[in-house]
């Protein structure tokens, strides 16, 4: 069980510290990003943040289920911490991937504007699942 705590905690943390470095650096970098070679830009974003994303994110979600199904320990912050990524994964896939989809195909700056704005819930999202990680830790050290 201790081993599915330290990959929930990392993988929190890890996605925490890379959503503030996206939201506040990188998706409003498409803004000044070349208007010729956007396509080729955001093609080559997908494709490298997908493999430093994808897996860490997998991690979270099932060690989040693990926790939840059988922790006995704090089952509550377990399964609100289900929850949270439920939440984060449903945002992903509804408003954040067919974003960048739109600017793959063309660069507009209303579709740039609206990722940076909906990427807020999730930031919000990760960074609470951090907290709620570290209130966690300090429990589980004691």
């Amino acid at each position: 069980m201790e081993y599915i705590v330290i990959i929930n905690l990392f993988s929190s943390f890890f996605l925490c510290g890379l959503i503030w470095l996206v939201q506040l650096v990188h998706y409003p970098f498409f803004r000044y990003a070349d208007l010729h070679a956007f396509e080729e830009a955001m093609s080559f974003h997908k494709k490298k943040i997908s493999l430093i994303v994808v897996p860490v994110m997998f991690a979270e979600l099932l060690s989040s289920f693990w926790l939840s199904l059988f922790s006995d320990l704090y089952t509550a912050f377990h399964v609100a911490g289900l929850v949270i990524v439920l939440v984060i994964w449903i945002v992903t896939f509804t408003t954040q991937v067919p974003l960048h989809s739109k600017l793959s195909e063309k660069r507009e700056p209303d579709v740039i504007h609206r990722l940076v704005k909906s990427n807020w819930i999730r930031t919000l999202l990760w960074t609470i699942k951090a907290f709620l990680g570290v209130w966690l830790l300090r429990i589980y050290l004691i």
